[in-house]
């Protein structure tokens, strides 16, 4: 059992049921998914950028990456409907809590000038979004091979009904927030 996993049944599930005071413990809130997201907006003039993304993508997530392709056409920025612009992972279950734990503890500690995330990052519903500017700061990345600088968003998933709950639940697995 990962790490993070055994903290959230050993510690956070019964502080939350004494904070909150859920009935059941199906009630108590978990994290459902994660997905990062790469948008690749250069990759429509030069296809390698597209193809290092997924590369590097799939070396931070342990999972391949699927590349995304454009909904729609945008004359203004030479876009076509169908054109690969990014790629993305979603993870789940034990390699959710692996990337958690390495983003909680290894990853975000590394990131430059790094006081903690802002809890503004809820959208109302209990989930968290985070977006890093600079894809260096993950350990697997090797700083030489690296063409062009990337950013990347993830979005932590949670089925808990508020902002105050996700908070809470992703405070307690030890995502630092700021004061």
């Amino acid at each position: 059992m990962s790490r993070l996993k055994d903290k959230y049944h050993s510690e956070v599930m019964p502080s939350m049921i004494k904070e909150f005071g859920y009935e059941s413990i199906m009630a108590v809130p978990r994290i459902k998914k994660v997905t990062l997201n790469m948008g690749l907006g250069e990759a429509i003039q030069n296809i390698k950028i597209l193809d290092s993304g997924v590369e590097e993508l799939t070396m931070v997530a342990g999972q391949k990456a699927v590349v995304t392709k454009a909904r729609k056409s945008i004359a203004s920025f030479k876009l076509r409907e169908g054109m690969p612009i990014g790629c993305m992972v979603t993870l789940r279950r034990e390699k959710m809590f692996d990337f958690l734990d390495k983003l909680f503890n290894a990853v975000l500690a590394r990131v430059r000038d790094f006081r903690g995330l802002s809890d503004k990052g809820f959208d109302g519903r209990g989930n968290c979004s985070i977006g890093i500017k600079e894809f260096i700061v993950f350990p697997e990345i090797d700083y030489d091979k690296i063409d062009k600088m990337k950013g990347l968003n993830i979005s932590i998933v949670t089925t808990a009904k508020t902002d105050t709950e996700g908070l809470f639940l992703l405070k307690h697995l030890g995502m630092p927030f700021r004061n």
